[in-house]
């Protein structure tokens, strides 16, 4: 649908608050805490970004961007060209990292702009009455975004916020606030990648997989072991080769593969593909382990097996 940015505020040195209208003045689709859309700019780019609106509203939605050094047009645009009247097209609100029903307890984690989804999670679990812990980390203390909204109620209270840290520093604390959380706790993360699994590692084995939730805004960095595999394609009847430094999704792209795509980091699902035979290695921060079985999303998943045939 088309929308308008209502409202640009500078959040820190890196980070704008946009706010969000229909442009016809209609009412906005409703979502649940951790939901993301796509924004269509006006240079054409499609980016993910999550929304953390402190109350949910049918007349705005709330995103935060941070301005990412290696841009490829999104963060960059709205940092530089978007202004207050600027029009854009938004997507329907989905999600992929919601709250867990009937949880005993609700841990937060949030590094950077990973605060995001987590902030409109903090917000409807203090909404709800629920317990909850939100624990904070960043570079910086001036590099906080919703500094404000963390330090006052109804958030405050049950709010940690964690600057400067080293490595070691940041295992210790969140090792802390693990052993204080109660039985039955689920544990939310999302955040830089070595944030993501220094949260992941001790949360799964203080509480179990099935209790810990992620979500990622970046792809995973390429291993060094990458190795080259093949695409068998089944209604083209075709096989595409994949180098070890190459994605999936460039190369079918590249031979001319009509396949969807937008965040290209994992995030979306837009180029999500059927997996006919052969093993993928899923590098996704989106499919579930159900859905793993059967799919894979070559933006940044590769493969086990020498030949992964999918259905394309």
């Amino acid at each position: 649908m088309k929308a308008v940015i209502r409202n640009i505020v500078n959040a820190t040195a890196e980070v704008k608050i946009l706010e969000l209208a229909a442009a016809d003045g209609s009412a906005l689709p409703p979502y649940e805490p951790g939901a993301h859309l796509d924004v269509t700019l006006p240079n054409g780019i499609t980016r993910q970004y999550s929304l953390c609106c402190a109350t949910p509203s049918p007349q705005r939605y709330r995103i935060a961007v941070k301005r990412e050094p290696q841009s490829r047009g999104g963060s960059a645009w709205l940092h530089d060209a978007a202004t207050e009247g600027t029009h854009v097209e938004i997507g329907a609100p989905r999600n992929a990292f919601s709250l867990v029903p009937g949880a005993a307890a609700h841990l937060l984690f949030a590094g950077g702009i990973g605060i995001t989804p987590v902030l409109s999670m903090a917000h409807a679990l203090a909404r709800r009455g629920l317990p909850f812990r939100l624990a904070v980390f960043a570079r910086a203390a001036e590099l906080v975004p919703f500094a404000d909204e963390l330090e006052s109620p109804p958030l405050g209270p049950s709010c940690s916020v964690h600057c400067a840290l080293g490595p070691d520093d940041t295992g210790l604390k969140i090792d802390a606030l693990l052993a204080a959380a109660a039985d039955g706790t689920h544990v939310y993360a999302c955040g830089p990648a070595a944030f993501m699994d220094a949260v992941t590692a001790r949360a799964v084995a203080r509480f179990g997989p099935d209790a810990v939730h992620t979500e990622s805004f970046g792809a995973a960095a390429p291993a060094a072991g990458d190795r080259p595999f093949v695409l068998r394609l089944v209604q083209s009847a075709r096989e595409i080769a994949v180098p070890a430094d190459r994605t999936a999704l460039a190369c079918l792209q590249e031979a001319g593969i009509d396949i969807d795509s937008s965040c290209e980091v994992g995030v979306c699902g837009t180029c999500l593909t059927r997996v006919r035979d052969g093993e993928a290695d899923h590098r996704d921060s989106y499919l579930t382990t159900a859905e793993r079985a059967g799919c894979f999303l070559p933006c940044v998943s590769r493969a086990v097996t020498p030949v992964l045939e999918i259905e394309l």
